[in-house]
């Protein structure tokens, strides 16, 4: 098993079952646009690239409907004020980052959530274990491109190499592929094992605490 010095983990879905207010901060912003609400299964297959690509995708017509902005700007306002509303962390994930951080392990967290909520939620569920939260911002590009992973790895003054990408999505499995790291896809987040193998996964945990004997 190889000895990681570093883990950057994605947040929604991998550490934070973040759905339910998802959905609810998108339908708020769809009902006050008058447009059709999602289901949470429609949601679910709708994150993973940022939150402006799920109102991409919940928006009929996308960034061509008129409304977009506006809709846009009222699911962010609403999600700021509610991403505590039902947002907790996986059965098992707190005490597996205590763990790694026990052992003198480097934690980070790489998203593509806006910002300024990926920095709450950090502070809010994990504030004694994870040292770096980067989220989505402006003249940096978001995942799959490395460059949030690779700054996260410059915050935490650490090499690439002895570092594990861990996250539930393809993009994780592409971002990890385009960071020259090898990845642990998830299977309690917010795809299955069947996608994540058609989309190239191919190491896999069902629990958070098999982390620690994966690799």
């Amino acid at each position: 098993m190889r000895d990681f010095k570093t883990y950057i983990f994605d947040l929604d879905g991998t550490l934070l079952s973040t759905l339910n207010d998802l959905a609810s901060s998108t339908n708020y912003a769809l009902r006050w646009a008058g447009m059709p609400e999602r289901t949470i299964e429609e949601v679910r297959m709708f994150v993973g690239n940022g939150v402006k690509l799920l109102m991409e995708r919940a928006i009929p017509e996308g960034v061509n409907n008129p409304k977009f902005e506006e809709t846009y700007a009222k699911f962010r306002e609403h999600y700021m004020e509610h991403n505590l509303d039902t947002t907790r962390p996986y059965d098992g994930v707190p005490e597996l980052l205590h763990e790694l951080k026990r052992r003198g392990k480097h934690l980070a967290i790489v998203s593509n959530k806006f910002y300024a909520a990926t920095q709450d939620l950090a502070k809010h569920f994990f504030p004694d274990t994870i040292e770096v939260a980067i989220g989505e911002r402006e003249n940096i590009r978001k995942k799959p491109a490395p460059d949030t992973v690779l700054e996260a790895l410059r915050q935490l003054n650490v090499s690439k190499e002895d570092a594990v990408y861990i996250g539930d999505s393809d993009v994780d499995i592409m971002t990890a592929k385009n960071c020259g790291l090898p990845c642990i896809s998830v299977l309690w987040g917010f795809r299955d094992k069947d996608f994540l193998i058609e989309h190239g996964g191919s190491l896999f945990v069902e629990k958070p605490i098999e982390i620690l004997s994966r690799l």
